[in-house]
This record gives structure tokens, C-alpha cells and sequence, in this order.
């Protein structure tokens, strides 16, 4: 085998990972458009903002990949998450800086009003997801490592791990976003309890299943290399 021929082979990606890759970096773009509408986690009175949904994928792939990759892998696809965030977030400016056609002027300004409703965050906005973005995810690898460690565990090992580190990830989360984006707005008290509160509870109730889920499609792409 030449030398070429096997530093291909040395960088070939895993599949699972190629395509959890993709996948990671559409997340990581939804999260900030879907997050301008609260939902209702029925049957409950428990109110949360849905990008929490996409966010949870974020936790599950980033544990997925940290499972079956390693940590260090894990926080490498978390740092590189922001190339499709600073990219979006460009995108995004200039599409908000441009003039609207004539045509969005004279027919269609209730549609023009509700992009820029949704699009224009404020800089606080901007700056708290982020860093909240960032210091969640980082900390769930590294909870979800250290409690496995050096053994390799089972399906329910890896529930339970998934939950705890979802849990206390998300938690963080809603604290420093409520924090950074609305501290001395108006009083962040309640809405802080609730979004934890009903993170938490996602964490617990979706995640566990979801990681499991996760893994095993991963280990089956591996698999068909």
C-alpha cells in the first residue's frame, strides 16, 4: 500500500459520524428560529420554548458521538457547531440589511413583518445563545464521560448517564440564557423555574430513549461501511 493510499484510509470518517456531523449543524441553526414560539408539554401545565427540541438532538448526538468516539471527539463537533451558527448569523444580517422587493412592500407586508419579528433578535439574544450554547454542551460530554468511566456499561448505564448529564446541561442552559438575555428586563424568576423545570423533565423523560436510539443507529451505519 502506498503512503497515499493509506492516509486515505487513515481519514476515512465514519458514516455515523458523517452524517450526524450534517445533522448537528442543521440543529444547531433550527434551535435559534423555532425558539421564538413556547409550547405546552401536555398534559402539563409546563410551558417551554421549542428549541428545546432541537437543542435535545444537539445533547443526544453530542452523546452519541462522545459514546462511541470519545469525549475529545464530542467537544470537537461541539466547537465546530459554531461554523453553522456564525454562518446562519450572517446570513441571517444580510437578509435583514437588504431592502425588501417593491412587490413584499405592496402585498405582503404582514410576512414581511414576521421575518424580521423572528429574525431580528436583539444583541443580547444573540450573545446569550451562544454562550449558553456552548457551556451546555460542553459540560453534557463531559458529565455524560465522567459518569461513565472506565467501563463500558449497558443499555441502562446509558439512560441513566444521558438523563443526569441532559439534566444538569439543561439546567445551565436555562440559566445563563434567562440571565444574559433578559436580566433586568423584567423579573426572570418564574420563567427561569419553568424552563428548567421542564428541561429537566424532558431530559428525563425523551433523552435516556433517545441516546439508546442514537447509538444503536450509529453503531448500524458503522456497520454497513
Amino acid at each position: 500500500m502506498t503512503d497515499t493510499a493509506a492516509s486515505s484510509t487513515d481519514l476515512r470518517i465514519p458514516r455515523a459520524f458523517f452524517i450526524y456531523a450534517i445533522l448537528y449543524g442543521g440543529m444547531t441553526v433550527l434551535a435559534g428560529v423555532v425558539a421564538f414560539k413556547q409550547v405546552q408539554l401536555w398534559p402539563s401545565q409546563l410551558a417551554v420554548e421549542a428549541g428545546i427540541f432541537p437543542f435535545l438532538m444537539l445533547v443526544v448526538i453530542t452523546s452519541t458521538i462522545a459514546q462511541l468516539y470519545g469525549q475529545k471527539m464530542a467537544n470537537k463537533m461541539v466547537w465546530i457547531g459554531f461554523i453553522p451558527l456564525a454562518a446562519s448569523a450572517a446570513l441571517i444580517f444580510l437578509a435583514l440589511s437588504l431592502p425588501p422587493s417593491l412587490e413584499m412592500i405592496e402585498y405582503r407586508r404582514e410576512d414581511l413583518a414576521a421575518f424580521e419579528r423572528v429574525l431580528g433578535q436583539t444583541p443580547r439574544i444573540l450573545m446569550a445563545g451562544p454562550a449558553a450554547y456552548i457551556t451546555s454542551l460542553l459540560l453534557n460530554v463531559w458529565i455524560f464521560s465522567k459518569l461513565r468511566g472506565n467501563g463500558e456499561g449497558g443499555a441502562i448505564s446509558l439512560m441513566v448517564r444521558g438523563a443526569i448529564a441532559s439534566a444538569l446541561s439543561q439546567a445551565i442552559d436555562s440559566v445563563i440564557f434567562i440571565t444574559l438575555a433578559f436580566y433586568g428586563e423584567f423579573d426572570i424568576t418564574d420563567l427561569m423555574i419553568g424552563q428548567v423545570i421542564a428541561k429537566v423533565t424532558l431530559s428525563f423523560v425523551l433523552v435516556p430513549f433517545l441516546i439508546t436510539g442514537g447509538v444503536a443507529l450509529a453503531k448500524w451505519l458503522d456497520s454497513k461501511d
